[in-house]
Parts: structure tokens; C-alpha cells; sequence
């Protein structure tokens, strides 16, 4: 099998059916933006998603992100966090090819327009839910994805001072906060919905240890993207009643700081309307620190 981007797959098809058994079909999915992902379907039992670190720069680290995310799915097993199981893992890729990890498949699909109250609330009590998990296994301490190498006003910016600003406030170091475990990817592409019912959260390969508020922020920021300010505002609110925990807009600076491109690279945000969003996002939280 080729896939879109012409990579061979043969090697990583036959040790994934070592697993599953002989495969009536095989379907790459999208979205990825790490990984090639395929929805495998064997002749009997139940379909399954390989994961192939495939993409520059997740591929140079995949061994400890998949193994991170098959320890983290053990873990999940007996949580009351709905999460995919793990089935195989070639952490280095040594017999597929690619780092690879061979996961059950979860019903529903991805929905990026659930903004609305009742969603959002869901939401923030899955995400309530991930944070009161145990970390029973190793994992590690978060990392921040406002590295200094992007501390700089991007080019479309329509006034820098904000972004001068936020890069001040990161230099300053965070806040205290209770460690916790986070998903530290939580947002609507990796949530799974069926009707009104969450019916998984996936992508795991960033889980951490580190402030509550910090996935939160993410969500957010992620909303804000898509659906401007106010909606990410709702969700931050949803949790901040679910959780019981006080807001720490840090945290939301240093996620939207997180989006800018490291010198030289294009970036996730290349939209108009996404870029305008982001600085209206950073503007508004900015206020509240």
C-alpha cells in the first residue's frame, strides 16, 4: 500500500496483521498532523488505527512518543476515561518501517463545531475527568511549546505590543501549580463524539505531567482558532466549574505563544482569519494576567 504522500507501507500492513489477522481493508484517515494514520479492518474482529510517526520533527522522537502513548493507554484501561487500548507496539520502528503503534479503534468521529453550551460543558467534564487520573506509570513533566527560538513579533501581526508583552511575561517563569496528569494535546480534533455523547479521547502521545490549567489553555486557544474568544471563554468557564480550579491566564499566554512558527518554519496558523483570531485570543488574556 502507498499512501497519499507515496510512502510504502508493505513492511508496517504485514506486522500490523501479526495482530489483527489478514486485513478485508485497510483506509488512511486524515487529519494527522504528526502521524499517518490507517483504519485497518481485519476478516473477523474488530477494526483498528495504526499509527506511523511518519512526519518530521515527531518522526526524530517517535520512540519515546509512542511508547508514551502505549503506556498511557495501559494506564487508561481501568480509568474511567474512555481512550483507545493498546494492541502492538514498534516503538523503533524496527520491524515496520516508520515508529508504528497498533491501537483499537474508537466509535464516533471528530466534530470541530461543538461550541455550543451543552458541548462544552461535556467537554470540560471529560477533560475534569483526565486530570483527576492517577499517573500510576512514569510520565514526564510537561514541556513548553513557547520555546525562546519564537519569541519573536510575527510578520502578520497587526500590532506587536501585545506580542512584546506576552514574550516579557513567559521570561518571567510560571506561576506555582499542582502537578497533575494532562493530556497536553486536549482539543476538539482529538475528542470523539456520537449524538450528545463523548465517546473517546485520543491522541496520547504528549501526555504529562504538569498544571491543569495549561489543557485547558490549549482548548481554548484551539476554539479561539475556529469560533473567536468568547467561545474559548465558555469552555475556560465550563471547567473552572467542573474542576473547582481558579484560572491562570500564564498558561494561556504561554499556549498562544506555542503557536507561533520557530524561525524558518511556516507554522500550524497560515490562515488570515486564524492569525487575526490568535492576536485577538493573546490580547484578551493578556488582560487578565
Amino acid at each position: 500500500m502507498l499512501t497519499a504522500e507515496g510512502l510504502d507501507l508493505t513492511a508496517a500492513l504485514a506486522w500490523a496483521t501479526t495482530t489483527t489477522g489478514p486485513l478485508a481493508d485497510t483506509r488512511e484517515l486524515s487529519g494527522g498532523w504528526t502521524s499517518t494514520m490507517l483504519r485497518l479492518v481485519p476478516d473477523q474482529g474488530d477494526p483498528a488505527v495504526l499509527r506511523l510517526m511518519t512526519r518530521e520533527p515527531w518522526r526524530t522522537h517517535a520512540e519515546g512518543l509512542t511508547t508514551r502513548e502505549h503506556d498511557v493507554q495501559r494506564l487508561l484501561e481501568d480509568a474511567p476515561v474512555r481512550a483507545p487500548r493498546s494492541l502492538a507496539l514498534d516503538a523503533a520502528g524496527v520491524t515496520c518501517g516508520h515508529p508504528a503503534h497498533l491501537m483499537t479503534l474508537l466509535p464516533g468521529r471528530v466534530d470541530l463545531d461543538r461550541v455550543d453550551d451543552g458541548s462544552l460543558e461535556r467537554l470540560a467534564d471529560v477533560l475534569a475527568t483526565i486530570h483527576d487520573v492517577p499517573a500510576t506509570v512514569d510520565v514526564r513533566t510537561y514541556q513548553s511549546w513557547a520555546w525562546q527560538a519564537k519569541y519573536v513579533v510575527p510578520d502578520w501581526a497587526t500590532d506587536p505590543g501585545p506580542w512584546r508583552d506576552a514574550f516579557a511575561l513567559l521570561r518571567t517563569g510560571p506561576p506555582a501549580y499542582e502537578p497533575c496528569f494532562i493530556h497536553r494535546d486536549f482539543q476538539l480534533r482529538n475528542v470523539l463524539w456520537s449524538g450528545e455523547e463523548v465517546t473517546g479521547v485520543v491522541d496520547w502521545v504528549e501526555t504529562s505531567i504538569g498544571p491543569a490549567w495549561l489543557d485547558v489553555a490549549h482548548c481554548c486557544t484551539n476554539i479561539a482558532l475556529g469560533h473567536g474568544s468568547a467561545a474559548a471563554d465558555r469552555f475556560a468557564e465550563a471547567y473552572a466549574r467542573r474542576a473547582g480550579r481558579e484560572p491562570q491566564p500564564y498558561f494561556d499566554v504561554m499556549d498562544v505563544v506555542g503557536f507561533l512558527p520557530p524561525p524558518g518554519r511556516e507554522g500550524f496558523v497560515t490562515d488570515a482569519g486564524e492569525r487575526l483570531r490568535l492576536e485577538e485570543r493573546l490580547v484578551a488574556v493578556l488582560e487578565r494576567v
